[in-house]
């Protein structure tokens, strides 16, 4: 195998690595050059600090990472905040492989020497696929709790009348309230579903629903944050993979949350609710149509991402740990 590095952010498009991503279980639309060239564009600060790296077999992509270099640190390429998985896709029987290699090639570099590596799911195979490689190559290693190292994640069933009786009785029961409560205060709801023609409104409102909340989440959505979401719907809605929906009643969207679908999983990505509205715990009620959405969907999972917040488990959720490989030369 074969190791080249570009720092030429062309490479997104010219050396687009989506196959691997889809082929490899460890796969998100975190990892797809799409995602990785748009947080580029916005977040990157300076052309020189992007590196990535693809292995190839007989002429053939089997392999890819996107990296950012600051001062001597290496890190994979997408901020915490904004990036809940990264790390290295590859052809599922080549990722040892891929591993060796790729620590092989960067031990013959001389402009890192700490890798912070963030955000590896604790069960899929590249966490101790890295860590192994990197060892071979005499370097030191330590494996850390991420930060927000939690991403709680629910399998789903094919219809959600059986997620519900999966459910614990307690869980079930409180989904169901939460429903009739909110319907019994503000009458009839339904969920709304953004479409191109409605993005740009509906996007104002969520932000407007975001600043609207207390605490840090409210300052979240600075200038180049907001501009990266609205990027984000802008350039993925179209296919399928952006999702904004909305709790609305009597003309009223008291919640809204955004979320991605991609190759059968839906990913929890935000969400904000009018506060007004906080005792009839609308965005609650929201997350569950979510989950109906993304099993009428097709999909056979709910990712609720970085953030072990008690809410999540109320939907039956079971913890994933998210790790942070540290690698000294």
């Amino acid at each position: 195998m074969r190791i080249t590095f570009s720092e030429d952010g062309r490479d997104f498009v010219r050396r687009d690595w989506s196959n691997l991503v889809t082929a490899d279980p460890a796969g998100t639309f975190f990892h797809t050059p799409q995602f990785l060239k748009l947080y580029w564009e916005e977040f990157g600060e300076r052309p020189e600090h992007l590196l990535l790296a693809f292995g190839e077999v007989e002429g053939t992509q089997v392999g890819a990472v996107a990296f950012e270099r600051f001062d001597t640190t290496l890190r994979f390429l997408g901020g915490t905040e904004v990036t809940d998985y990264m790390g290295p896709v590859s052809v599922p029987e080549l990722g040892d492989a891929f591993a060796r290699e790729l620590f092989a090639a960067l031990g013959r570099r001389d402009d890192w020497a700490v890798a912070d590596l963030r955000s590896l799911a604790e069960d899929k195979p590249w966490l101790e696929r890295l860590g192994e490689a990197a060892a071979a190559q005499g370097f030191s290693v330590e494996v850390t709790d991420d930060q927000n190292g939690v991403a709680p994640f629910l399998e789903i069933p094919g219809s959600y009348e059986e997620y519900l009786a999966r459910l614990p009785s307690k869980l079930r029961h409180e989904i169901r309230r939460k429903a009739r409560r909110l319907e019994s205060e503000v009458g009839p709801y339904h969920v709304t579903v953004a479409t191109e023609a409605t993005l740009l409104d509906d996007l104002d409102l969520f932000v407007e629903l975001h600043k609207s909340s207390e605490g840090p989440k409210g300052v979240f959505l600075q200038p180049g944050m907001e501009i990266f979401f609205r990027r984000l719907g802008e350039a993925f809605l179209h296919r399928g993979i952006f999702s904004l929906t909305f709790i609305e009643a009597n003309g009223v969207k008291m919640a809204g949350t955004i979320g991605f679908r991609f190759e059968g999983t839906y990913s929890l990505y935000n969400s904000a609710f009018d506060t007004r509205s906080r005792r009839l715990s609308p965005g609650m009620v929201l997350v569950a149509e979510d989950i109906r959405i993304a099993i009428e969907g097709g999909c056979s999972a709910f990712d609720l991402l970085k953030g072990d917040y008690a809410y999540k488990y109320r939907f039956g959720a079971r913890p994933r740990a998210v790790k942070r490989l540290v690698i000294t030369r």
